[in-house]
């Protein structure tokens, strides 16, 4: 095997893949990436086996061939060439790859392409759409941050989505909760597009998936079965298992009855919330919202008996209530708002409340409240 490429070219490549090879793998194999070299195009891929990116380059192939090799080894090794460097790829035998530019040179043990897992690209009774990448790179990072960390409830340790579909427009939605917040965000498209049960993609894909879409991508096609979803960006494909497990019906979460409206502007409460939360702790992280006409009264107290406080100016003429949150879940939600004013609408101490801009909004946030 032998090629040349531009460093350019091929470490965006890697910096793509290395992100997802685990660095603590029981199987070396799973360390490395795959190397495919023919027909002058450059193939490289790599898996955790959950989690899988193929990307394809246009190469100067001097020799055919495939190889594997230690994937944070070349990232680094690539990384500290210079920017302008060509880089030439040498392989007799696939167990020694020399790499050389200018007047470097590194030879690099190698584990045979066979060891390496197939990467399967085709699905089975599947669905496919095509969207923009702004509009799935939105509505993730919109609900992404109410993602469960906690194991034994796997089936919320990622982003539930789903299409519905009527004979004009279609609506997609991502949905994210831990039991304590839940985010929910849709996109109304003016095409109808087969409607999509809803499926788990996990965390990790996620966050993969969100890197990928800030390059600000167009149009991204999606394949979608029952147990695995494929993303095509461009020339680079993400293949992800789903989650096995039912998400729990959302809509049922969010309150009906909030008839205690409150309008306030976002960043005065974001500031606000993050100031009197400074006293806070693990053991202590609440804030108490005292509502009252045209005021909000924060307040703190921590395990040290340590306070603050603060006023807001708000529009509110509801009951008085007094209620208390986590307070980093409330600033997560205040940070993925856009709108100068939000609205917050209460029903009492001890219900859920429903966060979301003042505008017409397709993004809902609910928040459980907490004693204080």
């Amino acid at each position: 095997m032998k090629f040349i490429v531009t460093k350019t070219n091929i470490f965006k490549t890697l910096s793509h893949l290395q992100s997802i090879v685990s660095k603590k793998n029981t199987l070396p194999i799973l360390s490395n990436i795959l190397i495919e070299a023919e027909n002058n195009t450059l193939t490289l891929s790599a898996t955790d086996m959950d989690i899988s990116i193929k990307e394809t380059m246009a190469c100067n192939i001097i020799d055919p061939g495939s190889t594997t090799l230690n994937a944070q080894m070349i990232f680094d090794i690539i990384k500290k060439l210079p920017d302008t460097s060509e880089i030439e790829f040498i392989s007799n035998d696939g167990k020694i790859l020399t790499i050389r530019s200018n007047v470097s040179k590194f030879s690099l043990s190698c584990l045979p392409k066979d060891e390496f897992p197939i990467i399967e690209t085709k699905t089975n009774n599947s669905k496919k759409i095509t969207v923009k990448s702004q509009t799935i790179f939105n509505l993730i990072n919109k609900t992404r941050f109410a993602i469960s960390n906690e194991e034994t409830r796997y089936f919320l340790n990622g982003l539930y989505f789903n299409i519905s579909s009527n004979e004009n427009s279609s609506n997609l939605t991502f949905v994210g909760t831990d039991g304590h917040r839940l985010a929910t965000s849709s996109a109304f498209l003016n095409i109808s597009i087969d409607e999509i049960p809803g499926v788990i993609i996990p965390k990790k894909t996620i966050n993969e998936l969100s890197k990928l879409l800030s390059e600000n991508h167009d149009n991204i096609e999606i394949d979608i079965s029952s147990s695995k979803i494929i993303f095509y960006i461009d020339k680079l494909i993400l293949i992800s298992k789903l989650i096995d497990g039912n998400f729990p019906d959302y809509t049922r979460v969010i309150p009906k009855n909030n008839n205690n409206d409150l309008m306030v502007n976002r960043e005065d409460l974001l500031s606000a919330v993050d100031r009197v939360s400074t006293i806070a702790n693990e053991k202590s992280p609440s804030i108490k919202f005292k509502l009252l006409e045209n005021l909000i009264n924060l307040s703190s107290i921590n395990s040290e008996n340590s306070t603050a406080t603060e006023d807001i100016k708000a529009k509110y003429n509801g009951n008085e209530i007094e209620i208390g949150f986590n307070s980093r879940y409330v600033m997560d939600i205040l940070d993925n708002l856009e709108e100068k004013e939000i609205k917050i609408s209460f029903n009492d101490n001890s219900n859920p409340i429903i966060i979301q801009e003042k505008i017409e909004s397709d993004n809902i946030y609910v928040l459980m409240p907490m004693r204080v």
